[in-house]
């Protein structure tokens, strides 16, 4: 297959996307292959096919059959991985969407500047929906100073937020925000109705380093965000992953060293479901440059896995770890598989294999994966250098042909693109 010039977010968002139900995007294939060996005019690696995102359209989230995208100014939904989008509805502000979910029951929630919206009907309508407090209230978001900055209260770089939890469909993230697109207040949101209702689990402090002062990240000055009476403070969540051997759940934060204490902190949290109540506990606090400052949490066969993202001052505790989930604050106990000399936040596991990413502004690679076929056993890294400079994040689970799904993020936090990647089998 010849190359095709490399889609990125800023080229499709000013592109025309297909309209027509059932119609193909012009130039592309699909997103999955048409058989179980992708053909070999495929990019690959000794590990892995990849291809970039189709032409005229950016591929926010799949599921199963099931892909969400947007092009300017519309969402798409398709049921056939992407190789057609019959589905779609006029939505104005498609550009600022930065998450979305397809839920078990096919509803898809999805989020744009400071609100949220839910489709329950395969995206002949949507509505806005209103998060509820701890109290049951309304939460809704603050005023901004600067209104294109209403900061990301949504936005999460982990791929996968829903998880079978005793049998029901729960939806859980955090998010990822005071970076870019104004200050925010960070949250650990979830819904058990597929996303007909959406709550706070956890409510982080107010950061008096991220107050609202319309800058992208916020500062010292402007208005304070967050619970005023919680003194555990972060600059955004990292992830939030189930654990079902011990019907619990794990979030990490970050960033930075303060002198009023540490923002990297893990947190392990239970939800009874009789109740609707959430209780939380910090068990581990540490410092920027440790492995607690991390992402990409996974739970196999009862094990805890994950990925450091540790900077700062040096030295750096870098690598992929895994331990028993009671032995996470046990540094002793924890056992290294494989350290790529770079920091990196994002990483999936799923059917054996596990998939994560190098920072690009760290990283000595254009876009930088890091892969073993095998639960950690053997490893390698390949750079994709015809992606360009970009940070991989948000895996999303493999769709029904068996790519995952992968934003790619310039610098690494800022929009840029997407791809797909499908291990070759061992």
């Amino acid at each position: 297959m010849a190359r095709k010039q490399r889609a990125t977010r800023r080229r499709f968002l000013g592109a025309t996307a297909a309209t027509a139900g059932g119609m193909l995007i012009p130039g592309e294939v699909g997103l999955g292959a048409e058989a179980t060996t992708p053909p070999a005019d495929f990019p690959s690696t000794d590990h892995f096919w990849y291809r970039p995102q189709p032409a005229g359209l950016f591929v926010d989230s799949q599921r199963d059959n099931k892909a969400f995208g947007y092009a300017d100014g519309k969402v798409f939904l398709s049921e056939d991985n992407g190789r057609t989008w019959p589905h779609s509805i006029a939505f104005p502000d498609a550009r600022h969407i930065v998450f979305s979910c397809i839920l078990k029951n096919g509803n898809i929630l999805f989020s744009a500047l400071a609100k949220l919206y839910l489709s329950t009907d395969s995206l002949k309508t949507y509505k806005q929906i209103t998060v509820k407090d701890t109290d049951g209230s309304d939460y809704t978001p603050h005023t901004p100073k600067t209104p294109g900055r209403p900061g990301w209260y949504f936005h999460t770089i982990a791929g996968v937020n829903t998880w079978d939890v005793k049998g029901e469909e729960m939806l859980v993230w955090g998010n990822y925000c005071n970076v870019i697109g104004g200050a925010a207040p960070v949250n650990i949101y979830y819904s058990t109705n597929s996303g007909q209702t959406v709550k706070i689990a956890y409510s982080f402090g107010q950061n008096p380093y991220n107050r609202d002062n319309g800058s992208g990240g916020g500062g010292k000055t402007g208005t304070s965000l967050g619970n005023a009476d919680n003194p555990v403070v972060c600059r955004h969540v990292h992830d939030v992953a189930y654990n079902p051997a011990e019907n619990a759940f794990y979030a990490c934060t970050g960033d930075f060293d303060r002198a009023e204490g540490h923002e990297c902190h893990w947190l392990r949290g239970t939800y009874d479901a009789g109740k609707d109540e959430w209780h939380w506990k910090v068990i581990v606090s540490d410092r920027m440059n440790s492995r607690y400052k991390c992402g990409g949490i996974n739970f196999v066969d009862g094990k805890l896995y994950w990925i450091s993202d540790s900077n700062g001052p040096k030295p750096y505790d870098r690598g992929v770890f895994r331990c028993d989930p009671g032995d996470i604050a046990n540094p002793a106990k924890h056992t290294l598989l494989f350290n790529p000399g770079v920091e990196s936040g994002n990483m999936i596991i799923q059917d054996g294999v596990i998939l994560a990413s190098h920072c690009a502004p760290a990283s000595p690679m254009a876009t930088g994966f890091i892969v073993s076929l095998d639960l950690g056993k053997t490893w390698a890294q390949y750079d994709l250098k015809e992606l360009g400079r970009r940070s991989p994040c948000r895996f999303h689970r493999k769709n029904g042909e068996g790519w995952f799904r992968v934003d790619l993020r310039s610098s690494w936090v800022t929009p840029a693109g997407m791809m797909f990647i499908k291990p070759k089998k061992r």
